[in-house]
């Protein structure tokens, strides 16, 4: 139980110093690396950010681990994500292991009420969503889509019927398939 509160000066000012220089290190490294790596963030993203700062947390605190060492880690990390998103780019297998599709959450002012249940998303959050976007009805929207990123991206009434920005949303093509050929009987 000793030392507890208080090692020793020396340790005070190990921690001060690896801190600054580590955090400079891992803000020189994000900013080299690009814009991707600092980007709003899907899962695979949110993994890389969470190693990085538990890294970071290590050099700063763990007196075995040198400012070296973690400077490495913060370097292998950022290089491992450039890569996974370098193929992730070029090859659609890639993509489809590391990033989720764009989930419906409603269509046409009708709630995909399984799907949010699924989704783990809420009546408020659609209504929230809606409220953001200034709009009161839902009957108002044509589309409300779960993005890779967590974030609810409302779409009021599209007038086209090629909608290139909606081909990867989970759902979509079934649901508009189902009403034209509903629209046709």
């Amino acid at each position: 139980m000793e030392n507890i509160f208080f090692d020793s000066w020396q340790s005070i000012v190990r921690t001060l110093i690896i801190t600054i220089l580590a955090y400079i290190a891992m803000i020189f490294l994000l900013r080299a690396s690009g814009k991707r790596t600092l980007s709003k963030m899907n899962a695979f993203d949110f993994v890389i950010t969470i190693s990085l700062g538990s890294a970071l947390a290590t050099v700063a605190l763990n007196k075995n681990v040198a400012l070296a060492d973690g400077v490495l880690a913060f370097l292998l990390l950022i290089i491992l994500q450039l890569i996974i998103t370098w193929l992730s780019v070029r090859f659609k297998k890639v993509k489809r292991v590391i990033t989720s599709k764009p989930t419906l959450l409603l269509y046409e002012g009708e709630i995909l009420e399984d799907i949010m249940k699924k989704e783990r998303i809420t009546i408020e959050e659609i209504y929230l969503s809606a409220r953001e976007k200034g709009i009161a009805n839902l009957e108002e929207i044509q589309a409300i889509v779960l993005e890779t990123t967590g974030e609810i991206t409302v779409m009021p009434k599209f007038e086209s019927a090629n909608s290139k920005a909606m081909e990867d949303v989970k759902h979509f093509q079934n649901l508009k398939n189902d009403n034209a050929q509903a629209e046709h009987l």
